[in-house]
């Protein structure tokens, strides 16, 4: 690994930072941030207090969220020095999201959720289910603005990926929320995601949060693939 370069003004002091609450927000907002590029590979990330600070969060809540990002091999905390990016996003990863359709993204989603939202069920821990209910809140919050539900879906189907407890699962879906999150779909998102198909997603996300507190595997899978299903017929519409 190269060696830390200086953090940046910006990253040393930590400006004030979007309202974010918890540490599963904190968390996918420093994730998003980081798979943007605002904090690049060695980049030192600014201290535990100035990140609670610009967040107005504890440091417990702050610690929480960097242990997620730990856990997905995003960062690596280092005692008396500082935590620091780790994520490195790969070439072949870009060049995937170059040449992947909207649609074809679908057709792999319709392939690869049912399955995985299954094992999610029957492996899926309290506490995951607990981080899931939080980011529902936050969907359910999105009203018309496609950016915030963009957003926050991505985060709820990757913790629905993380509660397979299967690793490899987990960094496939990454994979796909990084493709979801390409230029060509940022081109479709308005025109597809209007206020009325965004209380239509996420009724069926709360349709399929309630089958997995109930560990009704089958009625999961259901709700995923219609879920799934109406994201590519409005997807054709579109």
């Amino acid at each position: 690994m190269p060696s830390p370069r200086e953090p940046s003004a910006t990253a040393a002091d930590a400006p004030k930072m979007p309202a974010v609450r918890g540490a599963v927000g904190i968390a996918a907002y420093l994730r998003q941030a980081i798979v943007d590029g605002a904090y690049l590979r060695g980049e030192r990330l600014p201290a535990e207090r100035r990140l609670a600070a610009a967040l107005s969060s504890s440091r417990t809540t702050v610690r929480e969220a960097l242990r997620l990002l730990e856990r997905d091999n995003l960062i690596a905390r280092r005692v008396g020095s500082g935590t620091y990016v780790t994520f490195v996003p790969g070439a072949a990863d870009d060049d995937v999201a170059e040449i992947t359709s909207p649609l074809e993204l679908i057709e792999v989603r319709l392939a690869v959720e049912p399955h995985m939202t299954r094992l999610a069920t029957i492996s899926a821990t309290a506490k995951d289910i607990e981080s899931m209910g939080k980011v529902l809140v936050r969907l359910e919050a999105s009203g018309a603005d496609a950016n915030h539900f963009t957003t926050w879906d991505r985060q709820f189907h990757q913790l629905l990926a993380e509660a397979t407890h299967n690793p490899l699962m987990a960094s496939l879906y990454r994979q796909i929320n990084r493709v979801r999150g390409h230029a060509q779909w940022n081109a479709m998102k308005d025109k597809v995601l209007t206020a009325e198909r965004i209380a239509g997603y996420n009724r069926q996300h709360r349709e399929l949060y309630e089958a997995l507190c109930s560990r009704d595997a089958d009625a999961a899978g259901r709700v995923i693939t219609k879920h799934l299903r109406t994201a590519r017929r409005d997807l054709l519409s579109a």
